[in-house]
Parts: structure tokens; C-alpha cells; sequence
């Protein structure tokens, strides 16, 4: 690795913990941002002259609090920051900082700047927004592609969203057990957006949206460094290891959707699924089930099928059943169709959908398997009709084009007719 790319990957490495230090000590987003840009550019400048630092978070913590301090001084035409020469040899200030991020700090800080993301007050794309901002440090040009609209308008969406933080009054001390509790799950469900928002992109023009599934990844992971033994936790980022790790097979060279039973499976990613599988194993031990472990073990029993015909729906549809009484949803139900389906036929899951329809009048799933059912039972005119729904509601022209396709299958069987 060249010493560039050692130095970036140490300040992409170092973000989180860095802005919540710096958004404890000095209460202001925006003002732990540029502190965090500035120590970056000294680093940039110092490292390769002077070599690493034992610990490049707490030096970069140093720094910035410096420049911010300089900031706050200047604002009100106090002293200025010290030298170039002074900040770069950090002696023991650098180590005290490190070994206080050694102990909680570390932990309660980083938990602190997520549950700021992650406020009631804000809108999920806000959430994700500022989450990808604040903690994962994408430019506003970066998550602005990822979502599909203009720089301006993604500013504008962050800025938006501090000023709520600040309106709201967000307390910047470390949370309490209690809160920690309460919101865990929030921070949990902020996480699986970003993951979704790049688990679902399209194939083909889409780069920028697929690596929100990497950064949700890596986000879940340093989660479950501040909660080791929670399995929820644990259960999420399995979910998301196994979900990741069948995008290579998901669509075909032009670009269009591959379902789960079609995929060629040796093109999954085999080390992502062992992780995933070894963390779903450890997450059943403690025996507190919950909505990730519960979806991360349905995704496991597909992992673990050598191919589609060995897919074990009975416990699927186990797995759904336990799902619906925790979680209750109309998407739960939808999903646990699909098993009912494998195991009673077409017949049996779909007077099981048949309830949801007012309910999922605007979802596109819901419509694709009801076209898809119906196709199966021979209903060819109830079936067009449903897809033909479905494509209205499409998410991207992958989704539209497989459809299309169904529907091209339905005309060439009326076309052959019985024989």
C-alpha cells in the first residue's frame, strides 16, 4: 500500500470516533466538520515528513479541537492556534487522548453522533443523509449521485437536517443505558436504509447507489464493535452480509433481474456467506430472537442450499410465521407467501395475499407475485392485468424489463395455446 493510500484509509478509518469526539467537545456539527477537514489537511501535510502517529485518531482529535478552539477564539478576536511545529509534535497529549479513547469515550461518543443521525425529528432520507455525511464522510457530490438528485438539492436536504439537530436541542452528552436501550433499534433500522438504499440499486448506471450497501456494511460492523454481545446486532449485519453477498448473481450481463431460484450460485460471494452464517449461529446462542435474526436466518437457509429444489421452505415458512408475530406487516405476510407457495401451490398463497391488496395497493412486490400466482393457476387475463400494475409501480427498469418479460411469456403461451 502506498503511503497515500495508507494515510487515507487512516483518516476514513478514524472518522467516526474523530467527529464524536469533536461533536462532544464542542456541541456544533458543522463546526466538528471543518475542525475534522482541517486536522485531515495537516495530516496530509505532516505525516509523510514526521511518519504516523501511535494513535492517527487521537492526533487527529488533538488537531481539530486545536483548530476548532482557534475558531471559536477568532469569532471572538482572541488569541490564535499555536504553530505548525507545536500541534505536529504531540508528545503526551497524544497519548493521554489515546488512552482515554481506549475506555468508554470511544464508545460513547460514536454511539452519540448515531443517535444524533438517527433523531426522531428527522426524515429517513435525512437520516441517511447526514449519517452518510456526518459519520461515513461521502462529499454532498457522493450521496447526491447515490440518491439521484442534484448537488444542491442533497445541501440542502443536510443542512436542513443539522438545523433540525440543532432546533431540537439534541443533548451531546454520553447516553444513559436506558436511552441506549431505546434507541438502539433506531440506529439499528437508520443502518439497514443506507444498506437497502445500495442493496437495491439497479445493475447497469448505478455505482454510486451500490456502495451504500458496502458503507452500510461497514457502519453495522462498527456497531457491532460497541455492542459485541447484543444479538440483534449481530443478527443485521449477517443479514446484510448475506444479502450482499448475492449481487454479483442477481442480474445477468444486460443488466436485468435474475431471481433468487434462477441464480447461478457459484457466483456468490462464499467468505461473505461463512461470515454471515458464522455470525447467525452465534446471534441463535443467546436465544433472545429478533427481527434481524429472524430474516438473517431465513437468508442463511438460502445460503446453505446447494441449489433452489434443496431450499428448505418448510422452516422458511417456520421463520415467516415467527416473523409476523413479532414484527406484524403486510410485507412479511407477502414474503411468507412466497414459501406457501413452494410448500401448497399457488392456490394457498394467493387467497393469502388476496387480503393485503388496499394495503399494498402502491407496492410493486405485491403485484409481481400476484401476477405471477395467477400465472401459474392458468389466469392469464387476471395475471396481465397484475403485472401490468406491477410495471406502473416499477423501482427501476430492471424491475419494469422482468416484468415485461413475464408478460411476454403469458403472449407466446396463448399464442402456442394448449399444446
Amino acid at each position: 500500500m502506498s503511503e497515500l493510500a495508507w494515510i487515507d484509509a487512516a483518516l476514513s478509518g478514524a472518522r467516526p470516533q474523530v467527529m464524536g469526539a469533536l461533536t462532544r467537545y464542542f456541541r456544533d456539527l458543522d463546526l466538528a466538520e471543518e475542525a475534522f477537514q482541517e486536522a485531515c489537511i495537516r495530516a496530509l501535510a505532516t505525516w509523510p515528513r514526521n511518519g504516523p502517529p501511535r494513535d492517527p485518531a487521537a492526533w487527529l482529535i488533538f488537531v481539530g479541537r486545536n483548530v476548532a478552539i482557534d475558531q471559536v477564539r477568532r469569532r471572538a478576536k482572541q488569541t490564535a492556534l499555536p504553530e505548525e511545529d507545536q500541534i505536529s509534535d504531540l508528545g503526551d497529549a497524544e497519548a493521554e487522548i489515546a488512552d482515554r479513547l481506549d475506555g468508554a469515550h470511544y464508545r460513547d461518543d460514536l454511539l452519540r453522533l448515531l443517535f444524533i443521525c438517527c433523531h426522531p425529528d428527522l426524515p429517513a432520507t435525512q437520516q441517511i443523509a447526514l449519517a452518510l455525511r456526518i459519520v461515513s464522510g461521502l462529499s454532498v457530490r457522493q450521496i447526491a449521485r447515490a440518491f439521484l438528485v442534484g448537488e444542491s438539492a442533497m445541501e440542502q436536504r443536510i443542512t436542513r437536517a443539522k438545523a433540525k439537530v440543532a432546533a431540537a436541542a439534541v443533548p451531546f452528552e454520553a447516553p444513559g443505558a436506558v436511552e441506549r436501550a431505546e434507541r438502539l433499534a433506531a440506529v439499528a433500522a437508520m443502518l439497514y436504509l443506507v444498506f437497502n438504499e445500495g442493496y437495491s440499486a439497479p445493475a447497469v448506471g448505478a455505482e454510486a447507489r451500490g456502495a451504500l450497501a458496502e458503507e452500510g456494511i461497514r457502519l453495522a460492523r462498527l456497531l457491532l464493535r460497541l455492542f459485541p454481545a447484543e444479538p440483534e446486532i449481530m443478527g443485521l449485519l449477517a443479514l446484510m452480509l448475506l444479502q450482499h453477498a448475492r449481487r454479483p448473481a442477481r442480474f445477468d450481463a444486460a443488466g436485468e433481474v435474475v431471481l433468487l431460484e434462477e441464480q447461478d450460485r457459484g457466483l456468490w460471494n462464499r467468505a461473505m456467506i461463512a461470515e454471515g452464517l458464522a455470525l447467525v449461529d452465534k446471534a441463535m446462542r443467546h436465544r433472545r430472537p429478533g427481527p434481524y435474526q429472524i430474516q438473517a436466518a431465513i437468508a442463511a437457509l438460502h445460503a446453505r442450499a446447494p441449489t433452489a429444489a434443496a431450499t428448505d421452505w418448510t422452516e422458511i415458512d417456520l421463520l415467516y410465521g415467527t416473523l409476523e408475530r413479532i414484527q406484524p406487516s403486510p410485507v412479511v405476510t407477502l414474503n411468507r407467501a412466497v414459501a406457501v407457495a413452494k410448500r401448497k401451490g399457488a392456490e394457498a398463497a394467493l387467497a393469502m395475499i388476496e387480503p393485503l391488496g388496499e394495503r399494498l395497493a402502491g407496492y410493486f412486490y405485491f403485484f409481481g407475485l400476484k401476477g405471477a400466482l395467477l400465472s401459474e393457476l392458468g389466469r392469464a387475463g387476471e395475471a396481465r392485468e397484475a403485472f401490468g400494475r406491477a410495471i406502473a409501480l416499477a423501482n427501476s427498469p430492471a424491475e419494469a424489463a422482468h416484468i415485461r418479460m413475464q408478460l411476454d411469456r403469458l403472449m407466446a403461451d396463448r399464442v402456442a395455446g394448449p399444446g
